[in-house]
């Protein structure tokens, strides 16, 4: 393991967590990746200046087979190092960039797991409401649901975020949009603003989030991803909380709706990124005719 009387770790990543959220303008939860990354690599090599492309291509591999990845998620391990060393070139850390000469693994093409109409009703109504979390567990994944929203947009959402049928949704790179809100979700954030969330709300430390825990604090992406695995589990589905996202589109163009208009509720810079959903819906036409041609 090398050693470098220049620039201590720490002090590399915290200069490289404020490139990432103020220049870069980076979600937290993409920070909390990248860094994280970069964090492992230093702890392998002490002195990102001297480590060779070989000793980073090995490095990536071992780190790979002990974490049991999957080559897309390799693909966002080499980004997250190649962001990492274009960070350390513009700090004159290091001429160039090693993983520009290490090859991108081909990602797995596979679609987006979504859920059908019946089986979100289903996970709803196992949602007991008769408590306060209940009421605000039902609301806060019809809300997601209705919105398509990201689990880290839901938990960021603050309280004035929700006005008039619409709710105001901060995406990657602080891209502001604003998506209307079904009815349904309309009447269980009444219910849950007026009847629960009072009682949820600390005295001694208001709380500006929509969506808050028993004492009143906001609601982490970890702690929303954990309730809806265990209702999911509780309704006998295997999806995930993304899946509520993944669902709102593929529904959407179900319904008619138009490619670029489901692109600007998810909040898509690239409308490629979108075009994924219409693959979906073609696989469920086709499970469809399978089932029920005639021939």
């Amino acid at each position: 393991m090398r050693r470098s009387g220049k620039r201590s770790a720490f002090l590399i990543l915290e200069e490289y967590e404020h490139y990432l959220a103020l220049q870069k303008r980076l979600s937290e939860a993409t920070i909390e990746v990248y860094l994280f990354e970069a964090g492992l690599l230093l702890e392998a090599f002490e002195d990102p200046e001297l480590v060779t492309v070989q000793e980073i291509e090995a490095f990536i591999i071992a780190s790979s087979e002990q974490r049991s990845l999957s080559p897309r998620s390799i693909a966002k391990t080499q980004s997250a190092l190649r962001s990492f060393f274009t960070f350390l070139q513009l700090q004159k850390i290091r001429a160039d960039n090693p993983l520009s000469l290490i090859r991108t693994p081909k990602k797995e093409e596979s679609l987006p797991q979504v859920a059908t109409y019946d089986e979100i009703e289903h996970l709803f109504s196992v949602i007991n409401t008769a408590d306060y979390l209940g009421i605000r567990d039902k609301t806060l994944f019809e809300v997601i649901y209705s919105c398509g929203l990201r689990i880290s947009e839901a938990a960021s959402i603050d309280i004035e975020d929700y006005q008039d049928c619409q709710l105001r949704v901060i995406g990657k790179r602080n891209k502001m949009r604003l998506i209307p809100v079904g009815e349904v979700a309309q009447a269980s954030l009444a219910y849950y603003l007026q009847e629960a969330r009072p009682h949820l709300l600390s005295r001694s430390k208001p709380s500006r989030a929509l969506f808050i825990g028993r004492r009143g604090q906001r609601l982490t992406r970890q702690a929303i991803s954990k309730r809806f695995d265990e209702y999911a589990a509780l309704a006998g589905l295997t999806i995930s909380v993304h899946t509520l996202r993944h669902s709102f589109a593929t529904h959407l163009l179900q319904s008619g709706a138009d490619l670029r208009s489901v692109q600007e509720l998810l909040g898509h810079s690239d409308i490629q990124t979108t075009q994924i959903y219409t693959h979906v819906d073609a696989s469920t036409l086709q499970r469809f005719w399978e089932e029920f041609h005639p021939d």
